[in-house]
């Protein structure tokens, strides 16, 4: 790992283009896996928590489903609307649902991050942003899917924000990492405390 950033290779349980990005525009050596989870059930386990808490939650089984002598990091967002929580969409037809939901309404994203190592969690992290959704037109939802579907069938929200997703907002309030998937800043500064940045 000549001329790295890095000490140490990390493991990144997740399949996220916008967090493999991340982490690449960083200079973060890791290998990318896709944990076998099921969370929709461990959010139905966890119904009446916080939406914090569940992300926290989901990241750090993210984090310990992939058994590895390395670091593990683990990652997870979810979008809130008045009280609502709402999960990738299933289809397009329930994309544009959701995109009619959003409409004139303020989007509080939630992301977390969590890194364990030999199974057990050594640190976790989260963030949140405020989202405020314009007026969405018919039009606009029908041209915004054509372009957009299927990308953003992984994205909770709807949107990409490194892609037309900003189209959908009049106002972005927190951090530019957390909108994208991952409270990057305190991941890196786990990754230090860790041992596996240069400090």
């Amino acid at each position: 790992m000549s001329g790295s950033l890095s000490r140490e290779t990390i493991l990144l349980a997740s399949g996220s283009a916008s967090r493999k990005a991340m982490l690449e525009a960083a200079g973060i050596a890791f290998e990318a896996r896709s944990p076998e989870l099921d969370e929709r059930a461990l959010e139905a386990e966890m119904k009446g928590a916080e939406p914090a808490e569940i992300a926290q939650a989901l990241a750090a089984a993210k984090a310990t489903a992939l058994r590895a002598d390395s670091l593990v990091l683990g990652s997870d967002s979810l979008v809130e609307v008045e009280g609502r929580r709402f999960d990738k969409p299933r289809s397009r037809e329930e994309a544009a649902e959701h995109l009619r939901y959003f409409s004139g309404r303020a989007m509080t994203l939630h992301s977390a991050a969590a890194l364990a190592r030999n199974g057990r969690i050594v640190w976790i992290g989260s963030d949140f942003a405020r989202l405020i959704v314009r007026e969405l037109s018919e039009d606009f939802i029908t041209a915004y899917l054509d372009a957009e579907w299927p990308a953003v069938s992984h994205c909770v929200g709807v949107f990409r924000i490194e892609g037309p997703g900003p189209q959908l907002f009049e106002s972005v309030i927190g951090d530019q990492f957390t909108v994208l998937g991952m409270p990057l800043l305190q991941v890196l500064a786990a990754l230090r405390e860790e041992g596996a940045l240069v400090a």
